[in-house]
């Protein structure tokens, strides 16, 4: 892979990365799922009866706990692997789950959601402001949003979104626009919507002692959480 091809991937190469990180996405003991998860169910506070909206849903972490606490979910991901597995979870018959690609326009009306979750698919877009329009869009007026990301000081490290193949053993790498901090808040101040939060977050030895790979990052911001309103 080139440079360019590294710095601006193709999303048929994303798609079939994460078709193959799906087997193992909730086992390969990855640590930035789980310090971003609690951060944004705290976030979120209480979405009961709210019409909830899960952006790049992956396994459905996120929008099958939002069912759970009595949201109306709708979740959508481009990845067939990665909804395979959030379909065979209990409770996934409450969520609507639909593949979609978010590098074009979502298929719902204006004003359809009260509420937006994004959880670390920034990396993956290209397209900033687009995706920011469109979550927008789909909100009703003073609808929130809660978008995490990998903090873009993670590039400076050398990380990205990659796993281990378990049956090749091979590094997978399914592609990561290395965008800046500036680069999000103004996308989503650009579509609409107002700051109410941005928390950025580095992992503590209490932390890594449970997820070791996160031993190299105490101290150092892995994790951004915006929180939104329209």
């Amino acid at each position: 892979m080139t440079d360019a091809q590294r710095a601006n991937p193709e999303p048929s190469a994303i798609r079939s990365g994460y078709d193959r990180w799906a087997r193992v996405y909730d086992h390969d003991a990855n640590p930035l799922p789980a310090l971003e998860e609690p951060l944004v169910r705290e976030a979120v506070g209480d979405p009961r009866g709210l019409r909830a909206l899960d952006l790049g849903c992956g396994t459905g972490r996120h929008a099958l706990w939002l069912a759970e606490r009595g949201a109306l979910v709708t979740a959508v991901d481009f990845s067939e692997g990665m909804l395979g597995e959030a379909r065979r979870k209990p409770g996934a018959s409450a969520v609507r789950f639909l593949v979609h690609d978010l590098h074009a326009p979502l298929p719902f009306a204006e004003g359809a959601f009260d509420l937006v979750v994004s959880g670390l698919v920034l990396e993956h877009l290209r397209d900033l402001p687009a995706f920011f329009g469109e979550a927008r869009r789909v909100l009703v007026p003073s609808g929130r949003a809660v978008v995490s990301a990998m903090h873009p000081a993670m590039f400076l490290r050398g990380s990205q979104a990659r796993f281990t193949d378990p049956e090749s053993g091979e590094l997978v790498q399914p592609g990561s626009v290395p965008h800046q901090m500036g680069g999000f808040v103004m996308a989503a101040v650009d579509a609409g919507f107002s700051l109410t939060g941005v928390g950025e977050h580095a992992p503590d030895d209490a932390f890594a002692s449970l997820y070791p790979r996160a031993l190299k990052y105490v101290g150092w911001p892995m994790l951004v959480v915006l929180e939104l309103r329209g």
